[in-house]
């Protein structure tokens, strides 16, 4: 019987510990997000209520397409600066009419009220495929510009947004020194299909292969929307969501947050987003001595991903908005 060479044993064995090494370092590079460093603050307030009337203008007059009415810019204004203001920032795929009536509710206290798209949201073309064009980039413009914005709207600044607006205003509260409140309502720091220590490796992978479109309901497509929502999404335009929310997580174990006070918001029958991403980066910013609060909406209340968005079915948006009003006024 003839015996293997021993040249060719360890022929193979090498070649098998060339795999192994090969595997082991495609996932490490995978493990790694990519080019988050970039991703910093570059504020420009402005100095005065005319100024920031001027920038909203500006930024009606660069608003792409054909907008949807109710997502364009919307400020409730009382006419001058006052004491408060409040920036509010919708979820991915929706538009700033998710946030018109506790924007309103807000304006009858008393404070100026900015609800603004985000980039590449808010088309009456709700089958657009320029959603998918978005990045983390513009998305921390995004927080940069609405927060300069607010400076000459009102003394005290709050940011409260919702899932990917979530995520902007965490990287806000990372940031921006001059906002004063920042109140962080279910963050896309990641989704519950995807297993935690896989995120940022999924977000790599998502945004190195070609993109393709999901319908949030598969089954009503356009319908399973309200009419102010894109009925699909982009599974870049998630991943560049997930990106910066992978920004926010590497500075909160590094810096503590430039924000006064932050106030992080979670829904324990949420079934969409990751909550143990965002209770990590509760402990990071507590580690850092971060002026931070928690409130979960308990799961007996059985509340879907967008508490929000009263076009949403069977929303209690009178259990919902009043607790969010007290959190930001406490």
């Amino acid at each position: 019987m003839k015996q293997a060479n021993p040249m060719s044993r360890r022929r193979r064995w090498l070649i098998v510990l060339l795999v192994i090494t090969s595997v082991l370092g495609v996932l490490l590079i995978l493990s790694i997000p990519w080019n988050i460093s970039r991703l910093t603050s570059h504020p420009h307030p402005v100095v005065s209520y005319a100024e920031a009337l001027q920038r909203i203008e500006a930024w009606k007059g660069g608003e792409e397409g054909e907008m949807n009415p109710v997502c364009q810019v919307q400020l409730m204004t009382h006419g001058q600066k006052v004491e408060n203001v409040i920036i509010l920032v919708h979820g991915y795929t929706n538009c700033p009419q998710q946030f018109h009536e506790l924007g309103r509710r807000f304006y009858d206290l008393g404070y100026n009220v900015l609800i603004a798209p985000l980039p590449h949201h808010g088309l009456a073309d709700r089958i657009t495929d320029t959603q998918a064009q978005l990045t983390a980039e513009e998305l921390a413009a995004y927080a940069d510009e609405t927060v300069d914005i607010a400076q000459g709207l009102g003394d005290q600044v709050v940011m409260m947004g919702i899932s990917a607006g979530g995520v902007v205003t965490a990287w806000a509260a990372q940031y921006r020194e001059d906002l004063d409140s920042a109140i962080i309502i279910s963050p896309a720091f990641g989704f519950k299909q995807i297993p935690t220590p896989l995120t940022a490796a999924v977000v790599n992978l998502y945004t190195f292969l070609p993109d393709s479109f999901v319908w949030w309901d598969p089954a009503l497509q356009e319908e399973g929307s309200p009419a102010h929502v894109y009925p699909r999404y982009s599974k870049h335009a998630l991943a560049q969501t997930l990106r910066l929310g992978l920004a926010v997580q590497r500075e909160a174990r590094r810096h503590p947050p430039a924000v006064h006070k932050i106030v992080m918001v979670t829904n324990a029958y949420d079934n969409s987003v990751n909550n143990e991403l965002t209770s990590q980066v509760v402990t990071d910013w507590q580690a850092q001595n971060a002026n931070l609060s928690t409130y979960e909406f308990e799961a007996g209340l059985k509340l879907g991903h967008d508490l929000i968005d009263p076009s949403q079915p069977d929303q209690p948006i009178e259990t919902v908005y009043p607790r969010l009003i007290e959190l930001v006024s406490r």
